[in-house]
């Protein structure tokens, strides 16, 4: 299979050629994620943007800031502005959520987690983040997890901060957002990486896998309780990434590089960008060898993305086979 050439102009009237739709999968990975933000300075840098976005967990954060109009600059300065009052952030954290410190000593006993994933995002979402879906300036998904039918719950609509909440509210540490009767955590447990969401409605995706691995301590072989804990989940769904990538892959993957640092490692935030800046270089250089060869025809029956976010089950033709996949 070839892919569609250009369709030069011809004094007739014919249809002119187009730029191929780019979507965009951002991944839950905790503190790792946070060089999400050079993965979205890699497109600003270029001067494009993607069509959709689709982001978990801290994917969802920063997928929903830059689908609200904030650049990576922007995003940068943000995040090491709120991490700088780290002291106050995370006396208030304690103190505004329902549930109090001492309640981790009998987490497993207790009704709800330490932290109300609402009460988080009050202190930490910038204030550009759009109020809803509609608002947003790029169309947008963000993938939850519903508790008890073990599958993801993919949101395209109402409002922004219900749905960011939903997809980071890792077990344990976050309370679970009720909606409707149901019961939401963590996207990442269903789909840390939800690329596949955006295959069959845009030429080229795009995934930045944030995962990570653990990295063992020389000093001890086995971890400590408190690294388990919050890492066990991110362990599992490194294996869904994997899994996933069997059966289906992205045109652009991305692993940005930042596997050395712990999932509560936000206070390390300059040094996770700075780890992550080899895989920002990568990113722009494929896309741009993407771009420079993928132009597509217009053709007259295309959709806007907006449509077939609205109805993602519907079957719509490709109009661009995919390249062999580029994999760092």
């Amino acid at each position: 299979m070839t892919v569609l050439k250009p369709q030069a102009s011809s004094p007739n009237g014919s249809q002119p050629a187009r730029k191929p739709t780019i979507g965009l999968a951002l991944g839950g990975g905790g503190a790792r994620g946070l060089a999400h933000i050079a993965m979205i300075e890699a497109f600003d840098e270029l001067g494009i943007k993607p069509d959709v976005i689709a982001g978990t967990s801290i994917g969802a954060v920063y997928g929903a800031a830059y689908a609200s109009g904030m650049s990576g600059r922007d995003l940068r300065d943000h995040t090491r502005f709120i991490l700088s009052q780290r002291f106050g952030l995370i006396r208030d954290l304690f103190t505004k959520t329902a549930q109090p410190f001492q309640r981790l000593l009998s987490v497993f006993g207790a009704r709800n987690a330490i932290l109300d994933p609402f009460t988080v995002l009050d202190l930490i979402l910038p204030k550009e983040v759009k109020e809803t879906f509609a608002d947003c300036k790029i169309p947008l998904k963000v993938v939850a997890s519903d508790f008890y039918d073990q599958e993801p719950k993919v949101f395209t609509e109402g409002p922004l901060r219900t749905a960011i909440a939903a997809s980071m509210a890792l077990p344990v540490l976050f309370q679970p957002v009720v909606l409707e009767g149901r019961a939401l955590i963590d996207g990442g447990l269903t789909n840390p990486l939800p690329f596949d969401l955006l295959l069959p409605e845009t030429d080229i995706v795009v995934a930045i896998d944030v995962s990570g691995s653990p990295v063992a301590d020389a000093k001890r072989v086995a971890p400590t309780a408190f690294a388990a804990l919050f890492s066990s989940a991110f362990l599992f769904e490194h294996t869904i990434v994997k899994e996933k990538l069997r059966a289906k892959q992205p045109d652009i993957f991305i692993r940005a590089g930042t596997s050395n640092f712990q999932v509560l490692d936000f206070l390390k935030c300059d040094d996770i960008l700075a780890a992550a800046q080899p895989a920002k270089e990568r990113l722009k250089q494929q896309l741009q060898r993407v771009l420079s060869v993928e132009t597509l025809p217009v053709l007259e029956d295309a959709e806007p993305i907006q449509k077939l976010i609205a109805a993602p089950k519907r079957p719509k033709r490709r109009l661009l086979t995919r390249p062999r996949k580029t994999r760092e």
